[in-house]
């Protein structure tokens, strides 16, 4: 199946590991090229290289808790590849710990990297996409629809992210802008190694959260990443304002 990616250019933020890395792969595969954002300069500088370097990916060191960051990865995919058709996203979680126990600066923190860097750079990207349009996709959480022990100021955060991204669905829908939200459920990456980590036995914790999805598994970083290139490519283009779960069935509403 041909997605229509070809020639089309993606910011993808937390793009060098884990979900952002893995739909980056996903996007140059099937011929977009892509600006990757992280806060370790070597590591996104790395990631571009092994993606097959600029002619397919430019790294930018680019921490979304910071204003600046957003406006680097937009600029850098005009300079770059002269346009700008979408974006993944995707932001670190924020720390484990209750409501209780957490201090209000790691809320603080977190509100401006989770909630306002991501909003930030929506609306950046939105701004710099073409009148053809484009699709903007962003990596939430399982806990938008299911509080997840020990994840509070995620489960704080992320559904409000989730309403944002309805409400930039519908404002830029008449521009032809589509906007998503993703929701991983366990994907192996290093974040879901040290949530298992916490538990103080890492491979229990891991065969729990196995025994309560459907599949038996946890998902691997590329079906992640297939899911959302597909759903930011053209070949999804009737799709927008919903969000979606990748989670091996983990989700028990409907």
């Amino acid at each position: 199946m041909d997605l229509g990616l070809a020639g089309r250019v993606y910011v993808v933020s937390g793009g060098s590991r884990g979900l952002g890395r893995a739909t980056a792969a996903a996007l140059v595969a099937d011929g977009a090229r892509v600006v990757l954002g992280a806060r370790d300069a070597a590591a996104v500088e790395r990631a571009a290289q092994e993606l097959g370097g600029p002619a397919h990916a430019v790294g930018v060191e680019a921490d979304l808790g910071e204003a600046a960051s957003a406006r680097r990865l937009v600029e850098a995919a005009h300079t770059a590849y002269d346009g700008l058709d979408g974006a993944l996203v995707s932001v670190g979680g924020p720390p484990a710990g209750t409501a209780l126990e957490t201090s209000e600066d790691d809320w603080r923190a977190a509100f401006e990297s989770v909630f306002l860097g991501a909003l930030r750079l929506s609306r950046l990207v939105a701004g710099a996409i073409g009148p053809d349009g484009g699709a903007i996709g962003l990596v939430l959480s399982s806990s938008v629809r299911s509080p997840i022990p020990g994840l509070a100021i995620s489960n704080g955060l992320r559904p409000g992210l989730a309403g944002v991204a309805k409400s930039l669905a519908d404002e830029l829908g008449p521009r032809g802008i589509r906007v998503f939200g993703l929701m991983p459920g366990r994907i192996a990456t290093d974040r879901t190694v040290h949530l298992d980590s916490l538990s103080g036995d890492a491979d229990a914790a891991r065969q729990r959260s196995e025994s309560t999805i459907p599949l038996r598994r946890y998902g691997q970083p590329a079906e992640f990443g297939q899911v959302a290139a597909f759903l930011l490519s053209p070949a999804a283009s009737y799709v927008t304002g919903v969000t979606v779960p990748i989670d091996g069935g983990a989700l028990r509403m409907l």
